[in-house]
């Protein structure tokens, strides 16, 4: 990868021949009624929901986290329900839920901060001024890159717009970029955002891929066809990793080489992929990534 961010990175290699799994061409929701099927049961019995809960090889990792309890959370109708009950959590993609050790860490620093005032930035376990520097190896091991690849910095969408900067450089052959038609709605703005930058006109120089007419995902055949038709004059391909709205897994490496070999940049927008699937973004050859930390699952 040339440029990764938080995380930003910057990669040079050669792209290898490690493969990436994509998502299966089922929906989710044919997944679970051919699951109900098969324990002759509905998609909508808790029997399933047992079952699934059952299969899960990380279950053991909700006692990790504090899961809010039905009461708490506006609006509930306690006549109708157990408000002592955790709730059923479904908004990761836009918070994730608290780690048990947060409080623990925020603790041991405020009291440091109490205890030492300014010489907390360079003493203690976590000295504040390199608190970076403290889990680069851990970030770095999570998408697959080298330390020295890996920035944490900012929040995504100001990263973003530092990468494009570097990336997106248009010029008379050259000024497209191209991304999913639902990608999420900050990338959207910076993609906009970024055209107008270089008085480019949005309609004419913002590809958007939208699915078949009845169809909820992106066709891996349809992305190639459209690099390979529109790549010479697309700058820069950004797309997710995993898409936000329909929980598509994109093909990095595939993605990567067919826009590189048209001489296009690809970077991706991983924040709904980072803890939720494995990346390796050195060895792929990503021009540029950028994610962030509060959406993990």
């Amino acid at each position: 990868m040339r440029n990764l961010n938080c995380g930003i990175s910057h990669f040079k290699v050669k792209l290898n021949d490690l493969k990436m799994d994509p998502s299966p061409p089922l929906l989710p929701a044919t997944i679970l009624e051919r699951t109900a099927l098969r324990l002759g049961c509905s998609p909508a019995d808790e029997k399933l929901a047992f079952h699934l809960d059952e299969e899960d090889e990380l279950k053991h990792l909700r006692e990790c986290f504090c899961i809010p309890k039905v009461k708490d959370l506006p609006p509930t109708d306690l006549s109708l329900v157990n408000g002592e009950e955790s709730c059923v959590y479904f908004a990761g993609n836009s918070l994730g839920l608290q780690p048990r050790k947060v409080k623990t860490y925020l603790d041991e620093e405020l009291d440091k901060w109490a205890r030492t005032g300014v010489h907390g930035h360079f003493n203690g376990r976590r000295p504040w001024a390199l608190a970076d520097e403290c889990i680069l190896d851990l970030m770095a091991e999570l998408v697959g890159a080298q330390r020295h690849e890996v920035a944490l910095m900012n929040g995504l969408t100001v990263n973003l717009h530092l990468q494009m900067l570097s990336f997106f450089k248009p010029t008379p052959r050259r000024y497209k970029i191209l991304l999913e038609a639902r990608a999420f709605p900050s990338d959207h703005y910076a993609v906009e955002s970024q055209l107008r930058l270089h008085g480019l006109d949005v309609e004419k120089c913002m590809l958007m891929m939208q699915p078949r007419e009845g169809e909820e995902t992106l066709r891996m055949e349809d992305i190639l066809a459209v690099i390979e038709k529109e790549g010479d004059s697309i700058a820069v391909i950004l797309f997710s990793g995993v898409q936000y709205y329909t929980g598509q897994l994109f093909d990095i490496p595939r993605i990567t080489k067919a826009g590189q070999e048209k001489g296009c940049f690809v970077g991706f927008d991983l924040a709904h992929a980072v803890g939720n699937v494995e990346l390796h973004l050195h060895d792929w050859g990503v021009d540029f990534a950028c994610w962030c930390s509060y959406k993990v699952k």
